[in-house]
């Protein structure tokens, strides 16, 4: 090894270095000159075979040479680090990824055509506490003493009480709401009542211990069961089709009297009979009737000029029969296969 190749050695690796201009040539390059077994570290190998008398100068040379390309690498690495950090990580011209879009519930979607079909008929929208007391929830609404409702086994009483020492309970149902309204607020009447209601009932495929109903109330002086039966007809027009099949059996309400449940043609068999009617051809959707003169007594209201009308809809039981589910827990299992159909 002479020192002209040494001296050209040197001149071509400087000139490597120099020309880099990316990470990857950055990374061949000390692949190639840096490392242990690289070419500086072999040129430095070589120095026992040069003649004694040029040593030192070839010696200077090289080492010399793996100063400055460790600086230089060193800064060059530096900067190219830097540079790459400045430039943008997000590629707008790419696609963009396509969001997944939910939707409200089921339940609440019905829940939501229901009180807006309601509200276009001029029914406003009431709400009220889901912690009732005795009285607003069983006896203003006329029911005995001894009914089955009452029972521990039908409804979740709590530890605390109301003023007169009976247990506050979780509401069985929103009319409650219906004798607030009555005893807060002057004839004519004319609302609707969304909410959820709780019954300590075993769940089943045809019923959950919490649950969503819509109750309406309409009181006026001279209101009718015809107009009852006008309202449900009307409703169900809007909501299943025009032209339906209806009709009204003799029900037992303790708080209406007289008592009517509303049956409509089913209109998935068109009344030829299928797993979701029973094979019967009729859907029961409704239990309505007239305001028991009891209750509006109760509610200060004299049953001799006010007149009224009450109904109630199972938010789930509409939206299985709109969707031809038979089982009701399968609104509540969270299955992304049945709700993104909604």
């Amino acid at each position: 090894m002479t020192r002209h190749e040494v001296e050209t050695f040197c001149q071509e690796t400087l000139a490597a270095l120099r020309g880099i201009t990316t990470p990857e040539q950055l990374e061949q390059f000390r692949l190639t000159y840096l490392v242990q077994k690289g070419r500086i570290r072999q040129m430095l190998d070589q120095l026992r075979t040069v003649p004694t008398e040029e040593k030192p100068i070839i010696g200077r040379l090289l080492n010399d040479l793996r100063r400055t390309v460790e600086e230089e690498f060193a800064a060059l690495r530096a900067q190219l680090e830097h540079a790459t950090s400045q430039q943008p990580t997000i590629d707008p011209t790419l696609p963009g990824r396509p969001l997944a879009r939910g939707s409200l519930h089921p339940v609440l979607q019905t829940l939501d055509r229901m009180v807006d079909i309601f509200v276009r008929m001029g029914f406003a929208v009431a709400t009220g506490p889901d912690v009732e007391d005795d009285y607003h929830n069983f006896e203003a609404l006329n029911f005995p003493p001894d009914h089955p409702a009452r029972d521990m086994q039908d409804t979740f009483f709590l530890r605390c009480t109301d003023p007169s020492g009976k247990p506050l309970l979780l509401r069985t149902h929103t009319s409650p709401v219906q004798v607030r309204l009555m005893e807060s607020m002057p004839p004519p009447i004319r609302a609707i009542i969304p909410g959820r209601v709780y019954r300590n009932e075993a769940i089943s495929a045809r019923s959950l211990a919490e649950f969503h109903q819509l109750e309406g109330l309409c009181i006026d002086e001279h209101t009718s069961f015809a107009d009852l039966k006008g309202t449900m007809v009307a409703f169900a027009e809007q909501m299943y089709g025009s032209g339906i099949a209806y009709r009204f059996r003799p029900s037992f309400f303790p708080f209406t009297e007289p008592s009517a449940e509303m049956d409509i043609e089913c209109f998935l068999c068109r009344g030829k009979g299928c797993r979701v009617c029973k094979h019967s051809g009729w859907l029961e959707i409704v239990g309505c009737g007239m305001v028991h003169p009891n209750v509006l007594r109760a509610c200060g209201l004299d049953p001799e000029r006010w007149q009224g009308y009450a109904f109630g809809f199972g938010i789930e039981r509409v939206t299985m029969l709109l969707a031809g589910i038979d089982d009701i827990r399968l609104l509540y299992e969270n299955d992304i296969r049945l709700l993104e159909q909604f």
